[in-house]
């Protein structure tokens, strides 16, 4: 039986355009399936287990997610085993930094705020090369009233109808502490289009692919396909039918993760 004596938590960040998100699968290259074959290679050896945060899909890329690593023995020399953790990291995959926790920090059930920001872009085609990043919607946007449904999300709702495959026990509930489209200045580069959006959205708790959901529909939102009066009714569960539009992965980034400890 694995002995877990020492209890470290890694913060990292990653580009998720060629990988197949967070969680190990077989035959693809997952964020957790690189980040053990690298620290198998750092440590020296397997006598080791790692646990994520959370998942993220296909195409999500995390500018500050984490993990947890647990250790029979102690790291001798946190700076050493980051410097060479980070050299046999892919490129698009690098620790920020190594805290050292206890065994009552849980990764998965400490209270954490997390914050999501989805870079878009509507109109002219952009290069190509801004993909990884930017979802790119071809139908012209009203922005302004996108502005005004992201408004609608604040508050505590009942967001059942903004999930993938709830489980049975599924809490619905949650409030959303932070939902705005402003104007893109963060993410910048010579091939990005002129004009680009970021819509920020942070909660204590996201359900699978519910920012994706809420981005969808902004989008349909945009592009005159429904009304502020439907997003409502979505919010206060006037439909049943689950929502066919959900917003590209590629746009989509962890922004940050804040523990409360």
């Amino acid at each position: 039986m694995f002995q877990k004596n020492f209890f470290y938590l890694i913060h990292i960040q990653y580009l998720g355009f060629r990988l197949h998100g967070w969680a190990k699968q077989p035959g693809l290259k997952t964020v957790h399936s690189l980040i053990d074959k690298t620290m198998r290679f750092a440590l020296g050896h397997t006598n080791f287990k790692t646990m994520g945060t959370s998942r993220t899909d296909a195409l999500v890329s995390a500018n500050h997610s984490a993990f947890e690593l647990f250790l029979t023995q102690e790291l001798e020399d946190i700076d050493e085993f980051l410097r060479v953790f980070n050299k046999n990291l892919p490129s698009d995959i690098r620790a920020l930094g190594v805290e050292i926790v206890d065994e009552t920090f849980n990764i998965i059930n400490t209270a954490k705020t997390k914050h999501y920001e989805y870079i878009f872009a509507h109109g002219q085609k952009p290069h190509p090369m801004g993909a990884a990043i930017m979802s790119f919607i071809p139908n012209a946007l009203d922005i302004e009233l996108m502005q005004k449904g992201a408004e609608m999300f604040l508050g505590t709702h009942n967001f059942g109808t903004f999930v993938t495959k709830p489980k049975p026990k599924t809490q619905f509930e949650r409030e959303v502490l932070i939902s705005e489209i402003i104007p893109n200045t963060k993410y910048t580069a010579s091939f990005f289009p002129d004009e680009s959006f970021i819509y920020r959205i942070s909660s204590r708790g996201f359900m699978r692919n519910q920012v994706r959901l809420m981005m969808g529909q902004l989008i349909q939102l945009g592009q005159g396909e429904i009304s502020l009066d439907d997003l409502e009714g979505m919010l206060e569960k006037r439909q049943d039918q689950p929502l066919m539009t959900i917003a590209p992965a590629s746009g989509l980034i962890l922004e940050k993760i804040d523990f409360d400890r």
